[in-house]
């Protein structure tokens, strides 16, 4: 048996304070007060990252072979124990390989970080693309729905959508979570799909219109209405910190989930179209933003830092929230019983180990 002690552990009710937790097999077998003087470091739940669509040189969507080891390691080192490959919109043929070669990856052996399925982001966006290629934007009729894999684990579509309500419907039906973005709905719209089964809306403030106080359209409906999540991408530039602040003090605890949207910035291409790093994030030649090149431990730190949140609040947004949205019970909390994926930190939050199984990966 394995014992990890922390001067500040993430307890089940949200709270951090010294801990030492027992491991065996695998899995957490203890949790307790420590008796004596223990590390100076914060030990979480093992992040959990819905939306990755590549990190660094090493995009998602093509990614192959000793691919997807680079990417264990780029998430390892950022404290992600458990993660969604995301694929934007693409044409249908290249979405159904990339998402084949997803499964293949979902079954590697070894301590690495997991697969909990992946991120369909398209094609089924509404009218605010962003850097979606249009041309490939296509309703969620019941046929293109049907064809959706097993290894599809969270879809994002447009609630304006035609056939978007249905849509919900079939894949709530088939265990596969729906969230809400690349939107121009209206309020209404949006309310009809969290009645339908929609429980995220995906990078809250990005891809949607603004807030209006007569028309708040999607953005208002995710402030507001307590049974859909959001999330976020805390680079500080795809949402400015006071964002953040609104962002996090409108919604109730656990409904705020930190995603990094990373994209293999260094490639220089997304879904076939040129990217560059400019002013902190990948943007197509027009300036649009094409997701980020946030890590998931500058996340933690840029939502504390920015006044948004406290870091208990923090972390639960970067583990226990994501790992409940996606229905994965045997992870996301420090609690007896659960799968020994955990990440330390140090009093600064830089990530200083990491462990997957109880096996440790890192530090």
């Amino acid at each position: 048996m394995t014992e990890i002690a922390a001067s500040h552990v993430l307890w089940p009710d949200g709270t951090l304070a010294p801990g030492v937790v027992q491991i065996d097999a695998g899995s957490i077998v203890g949790v307790g007060r420590p008796d004596g003087p223990v590390p100076r470091r914060i030990l979480a739940p093992g992040f959990v990252d819905i939306q990755v669509n590549g990190h660094v040189d090493v995009d998602v969507a093509t990614a192959d072979g000793s691919d997807w080891d680079r990417l264990d390691d780029l998430l390892v080192a950022q404290g992600v124990t458990t993660w969604c490959p995301t694929v934007v919109t693409a044409p249908a043929a290249s979405t159904a390989v990339s998402l084949g070669r997803i499964a293949v990856a979902a079954r590697r052996d070894g301590a690495r970080p997991a697969i909990a399925g992946a991120h369909m982001e398209g094609p089924f966006l509404g009218g605010r693309p962003g850097a979606h290629p249009v041309e490939h934007i296509a309703p969620p009729d019941r046929d293109r729905v049907e064809c959706i894999p097993e290894i599809v684990r969270l879809v994002t579509l447009g609630p304006e959508a035609d056939g978007a309500t249905d849509a919900i419907a079939r894949l709530r039906t088939r265990g596969i979570t729906v969230a809400l973005g690349h939107s121009t709905a209206t309020y209404d719209e949006a309310r009809v799909a969290v009645d339908a089964g929609a429980t995220l809306v995906t990078h809250a403030f990005n891809a949607m219109d603004p807030l209006h106080h007569r028309e708040p359209g999607l953005l208002g409906l995710a402030l507001g209405d307590d049974r859909v999540a959001i999330s976020l991408i805390a680079d500080l530039v795809h949402v400015h910190p006071a964002a953040l602040r609104i962002a996090v003090r409108s919604k109730p605890r656990g409904t705020v989930v930190l995603v990094t949207d990373a994209v293999a910035w260094r490639s220089g291409v997304l879904a076939s179209r040129d990217i560059a790093l400019v002013d902190g994030a990948p943007r197509l030649p027009d300036g649009t933003l094409a997701g980020s090149a946030l890590t998931m431990d500058v996340a933690v730190s840029n939502l504390v830092g920015s006044g948004a949140a406290d870091l208990a609040s923090a972390l639960c947004a970067a583990s226990a929230t994501p790992a409940a949205l996606l229905g994965l019970v045997d992870r996301g909390t420090i609690a007896t019983g659960r799968r020994a994926d955990l990440v330390a930190l140090d009093l600064d939050l830089r990530v200083d180990a990491v462990w997957i199984g109880g096996e440790q990966v890192r530090g």
